[in-house]
Order: C-alpha cells, then sequence, then structure tokens
C-alpha cells in the first residue's frame, strides 16, 4: 500500500469540512470530497478512498465511532494551525506536508473500509445531487457585482460638501 499523499490530504480536508459539529457518516465525507474537488467533481474511486482511511487511521488522525468518522485532537491542531484564508489547493498542498511530516506517537486502531461500502456512499451522493432537494455541501454562487437586484432602485447620492467661507 504505497501512499498517496494527495488523496490522504483531500480525505483528511472532507473529514474536517464534514464533522465539524457532529462526526460525519460517509455519505457526508464523499460529499465533501466533491465539494473540495471544484468543478472538477473528481472523487477518487472506493479502493484508493479505503487505502487513505487505512493511512490515516494508522497514523492516528481518524477515528470511527459508531459508523461515523471524525479527526483526532492531533488532527485538529494541525487542521486548526492552517490558514483560513487560503484556497482548496493551497491547503491541499500544507495538508499534505504536514501528513508527511506527521509521526504518530502510539498504536491506533485501523479503519477497515471495503470498496463496496465507499461505493455505495458515492452512489448514494451521485443520487443525492440528481434530486430536487437542496445540498447544503455545495457552494453557492457569487452574484454578479453590476447587476441589480429585481425591485431594487438605485439611491441617489449624497451631495458633495458644501464649503465654509
Amino acid at each position: 500500500m504505497q501512499a498517496n499523499y494527495f488523496v490522504d490530504a483531500l480525505l483528511f480536508l472532507a473529514v474536517a469540512l464534514s464533522s465539524k459539529r457532529r462526526p460525519a457518516e460517509l455519505v457526508e465525507i464523499i460529499a465533501a470530497i466533491d465539494l473540495a474537488e471544484g468543478a472538477q467533481g473528481i472523487v477518487p474511486s472506493g479502493l484508493i478512498l479505503s487505502e487513505a482511511f487505512q493511512r490515516l487511521s494508522k497514523q492516528g488522525l481518524i477515528i470511527e465511532t459508531e459508523g461515523h468518522y471524525s479527526l483526532t485532537t492531533a488532527a485538529q491542531s494541525i487542521f486548526a494551525a492552517l490558514p483560513k484564508k487560503t484556497a482548496t489547493p493551497e491547503r491541499l498542498i500544507r495538508l499534505k506536508e504536514h501528513i508527511m511530516a506527521f509521526s504518530p506517537t502510539a498504536e491506533h486502531p485501523t479503519i477497515m473500509l471495503t470498496s463496496n461500502q465507499l461505493g455505495t456512499a458515492i452512489l448514494a451522493h451521485r443520487a443525492a445531487g440528481k434530486n430536487v432537494g437542496k445540498n447544503l455541501l455545495v457552494p453557492k454562487p457569487n452574484p454578479a457585482d453590476n447587476e441589480t437586484k429585481p425591485g431594487q432602485r438605485q439611491r441617489k447620492p449624497f451631495p458633495g460638501r458644501r464649503r465654509k467661507d
């Protein structure tokens, strides 16, 4: 099992995004991977993600509790050290460097997921994307700056300052 640090960083970021308030399910993690990938929408295969889960859990960065996944305290400190206002590709590069430099202090249980489990989660995410419902993990498009909203009129500018002579 050769380390693919880009997929590890992508999975790390996805788990961090999807488990901010509570441990995340596999479908939520896949949705966060799709969000982190941006317009490409390329989700790694189930086998590659399974290996990444094994590597990150063996290092002690991801834990499983009752079928839900979250970051450990060591991983949360790595995530907190990242700059907040950077773009996703830059974040992934920095995460990759942190994961490569991280050394576990003790043995941690390995999360063993089959490619079938991850494949079903990927298919469930794609099916949810085709539904009419609202997906909260998809970023909202930014409105154009020069367009006015319907029913909104342009305000009259303030008059210039009067000179006191």
